[in-house]
């Protein structure tokens, strides 16, 4: 059992910026704010001890810099240790409530900064929300000196942002807190009694907590807000309250940082894909239950199976496109959630189904000599010959396969009929499942 007020060793120090008092309707996620980089959870690889960002925020001889990762990772906790640390003028906007009107505003106040002397650093938050006309209006003082931006996105930049501002500024990934580091920020919200909640008269057992964290899904953010949540729910009599497990449980839902349009959702239906081409059916399975959970549409999941059972399975086992084809048929008609039972039928016959992408290779190099080769005309007897006047245009001469004196040749291995101009190699059959079979065939033409 954990008492509310009863964690030590969490130093606690006034603050303003970016910050509030308990009681001020400002969230605990926001008060909990760090404001020194000994402060700052998580994102070891990046600002740890001697790392690049780390020196460049302690010496404060900072460039532009992009910030993207999930929600709740410290993206906006990091510029708010920046903006206590620097000596630099900061100015904060975000992407969703601002436009190219406050954006010319803080260029005109980082011009008067300059001409003082002193240096302005512009905090863009959700900058991916900028379009590209405003995102284009940052460039000539980005590039100038003018500004020194730091901009942060949960999508990845090389999709979101624009490329001149990339080229301009340095980028850096943040990566999902982990279940320690989550443990530790609520630790220090419940020991905190200044801006945290530690004044309250509450205990909450450490499976409770544990389930809160996990719920969290690594995003500090969400924790501290389930926490508080908790708190005011269960936590407001005058006696106190302990907090169990099954009150959180019946609290808390879990819910997925998944974005149908973002670059969490081509992430994760890439690793789905990867994972069914790499034959392991339980990490195919995986992906597609997070899909699922995350709301994707079933139809576009049942597509890319259709997609792999041909491109990476193809005649090794023929059978994984009628599957798959029929199991898109089959969620298209029948829906959520028993579409899942369909879909995950589908996914672990392809995943263990035998691979060749052989027709997928041959495909592509039949298309890459169309590109860019000189176009091979059709020989004159694979010709159309059925129309009057045919015979004076030199069409004809076409051998009916199925003809008897033809199928004579064939058994005496006499008969040759060339189907293209210029002898082409584009299917190569691989040795793998029934693919073998039609190798053999092959070989005895």
């Amino acid at each position: 059992m954990i008492s509310i007020g009863c964690v030590k060793g969490t130093k606690v120090e006034n603050t303003e910026l970016f910050q509030g008092k308990p009681g001020s309707g400002e969230p605990l996620a926001s008060r909990m704010r760090p404001e020194t980089l000994d402060d700052f959870m998580g994102q070891g690889h990046i600002v740890g001890q001697g790392k690049l960002l780390r020196i460049a925020i302690e010496s404060d001889k900072l460039s532009s810099l992009i910030f993207f990762g999930p929600p709740g990772c410290g993206k906006t906790a990091l510029a708010n240790v920046i903006a206590k640390k620097t000596g630099s003028n900061f100015i904060s906007i975000n992407a969703v409530t601002s436009g190219v009107a406050e954006i010319r505003d803080a260029i005109k106040q980082a011009k008067h900064e300059k001409s003082l002397g002193r240096r302005t650093i512009l905090f863009i938050d959700e900058i991916h929300r900028f379009n590209k006309s405003q995102q284009d209006a940052l460039l000539a003082d980005v590039e100038k000196g003018t500004v020194i931006l730091i901009g942060t996105t949960i999508e990845n930049p090389y999709f979101a942002v624009n490329q001149a501002l990339i080229s301009r500024s340095q980028v850096f990934e943040f990566k999902a807190l982990s279940f320690d580091e989550v443990k530790n920020i609520i630790l220090r919200a419940l020991a905190d009694k200044e801006k945290g909640l530690g004044n309250a008269n509450v205990k909450i057992t450490e499976d409770a907590i544990n389930y809160l964290i996990k719920a969290s899904d690594g995003d500090a953010r969400q924790a501290l807000n389930f926490l508080e949540m908790a708190i005011v729910t269960f936590g407001q009599g005058a006696d106190k309250k302990n907090l169990e497990l099954e009150e959180i449980k019946n609290l808390i839902h879990k819910k997925v940082s998944y974005d149908k349009k973002g670059s969490v959702h081509f992430d994760t239906i890439s690793a789905f894909i990867k994972s069914m081409r790499g034959s392991d059916p339980d990490a195919a399975l995986y992906w597609l239950a997070k899909m699922l959970y995350g709301g994707e549409d079933p139809r576009f999941i049942a597509r890319r199976i259709v997609i792999c059972s041909s491109e990476d399975v193809g005649n090794a086992d023929p059978q994984a496109l009628v599957v798959s084809s029929a199991a898109f048929q089959a969620v298209s008609s029948v829906g959520m959630p028993e579409a899942r039972i369909i879909l995950a039928q589908a996914v672990v016959y392809v995943a263990t189904a035998p691979k060749s992408n052989a027709s997928y290779v041959a495909i592509s190099k039949a298309l890459e000599d169309v590109e860019k080769e000189q176009t091979m005309e059709v020989p004159e007897y694979l010709k159309v010959a059925s129309y009057k006047g045919a015979e004076k245009l030199g069409r004809g001469g076409y051998e009916y396969p199925f003809d008897a004196d033809v199928q004579a040749k064939i058994k005496e291995g006499k008969f040759k009929q060339d189907y293209i101009s210029e002898n082409r190699k584009y299917y190569i059959p691989s040795e793998n499942g029934f693919e073998s079979e039609i190798k053999k065939r092959l070989e005895k033409k």
